[in-house]
């Protein structure tokens, strides 16, 4: 009777412990991916698959394999601040720095980072998000202990932020912790006291005024010598249309000249006498002009008296007779 209560009991606790093992086997051999993860399977302890599908999957049931899941979302790592709840808090101490040209200067940041590898994420570094926070920090004050403060506050951020990322991602992938930097992005570059940035906002405004005074002296000095420019071209044109006028008329001269040579040449004494009766005309314009025959007559030549004037003559003498 012993013997059969014995052999129950040991029975029974084989069936638990076979339960309990196909229980396990059956709960632990499957696993699910979803689309916004991945998942690396450790056999005993050491990194065998990584999975980026998503869906179900099997494996070997625990404790010879089990899944470790990981997010494929950006995550972004806030240095120098935090902000929860709608609520800042800030951390000077952290975020101040020394530029290029030995100014002191707060600036914190934003990176935003994805597991791309999670065998070397979870293997390879026993913190890596705080590897990243630290290469961060070393990343931008390099940048900016190399750098003016002058970009560092207006329009050099942009740079900034680009060499930041150049250099915290050769470091990330020098240590091998299974991350990639997806961007960078500067949140506030200020000065450390009221003071200061009262001072440097007043250097920014004479710069901006010097700035403008310098355009609109250029803008000034542009509109002269466009003018200058303008009055050249306006007197070489009319110095050119002067020129050949002048050119042209001499050419009209010249060739009255020579059909008057022609003409002299074929008959001298006509052509003299008409040169002297046209210049009589032109130097004496309104003189009646007689010509003298040898038999004592005479002959009205040029210019010829109008019929009105004529007309008009005799009327005149008359009138002056009958009032004798």
């Amino acid at each position: 009777m012993v013997y059969l209560s014995i052999k129950r009991i040991l029975s029974g606790i084989g069936i638990v412990l076979g339960s309990a093992i196909l229980l396990l086997v059956l709960f632990t051999s499957w696993y699910t991916v979803d689309e916004s993860e991945q998942a690396l399977v450790i056999t005993f302890g050491e990194a065998s698959e990584t999975v980026v599908d998503a869906g179900l999957k099997l494996k070997m049931p625990w404790p010879i394999q089990k899944v470790e899941k990981l997010s494929k979302e950006t995550f972004s790592l806030q240095f120098g601040y935090e902000q929860e709840g709608g609520e800042v808090q800030s951390f000077p101490e952290e975020t101040k720095m020394i530029t290029g040209d030995e100014n002191i200067v707060l600036a914190d940041l934003v990176v935003q980072w994805k597991i791309t590898e999670p065998r070397d994420y979870l293997f390879n570094a026993e913190d890596p998000r705080k590897i990243l926070y630290d290469a961060t920090a070393a990343s931008i004050r390099s940048i900016i202990g190399s750098s003016n403060i002058d970009d560092a506050l207006t329009s050099g951020k942009a740079e900034i932020e680009a060499e930041v990322r150049e250099l915290l991602s050769s470091l990330i992938e020098k240590y091998n912790i299974g991350m990639s930097i997806q961007a960078v992005q500067l949140q506030d570059v200020e000065l450390p006291n009221q003071e200061v940035r009262q001072a440097f906002t007043e250097v920014t405004d004479a710069r901006e005024t010097m700035n403008t005074k310098r355009n609109e002296a250029n803008k000034y000095r542009n509109q002269m010598i466009n003018e200058a420019q303008g009055e050249k071209d306006a007197i070489i044109s009319r110095a050119e249309g002067e020129r050949a006028a002048r050119i042209e008329q001499a050419r009209g001269d010249v060739a009255i000249f020579d059909k008057l040579y022609t003409e002299y040449q074929s008959n001298p004494e006509v052509t003299r006498q008409r040169l002297i009766l046209e210049t009589l005309e032109e130097v004496l314009p309104g003189a009646e002009i007689y010509i003298m025959n040898d038999d004592g007559g005479t002959v009205k030549y040029l210019p010829l008296q109008p019929l009105d004037r004529q007309q008009s003559v005799p009327e005149a003498d008359q009138e002056s007779g009958g009032g004798q």
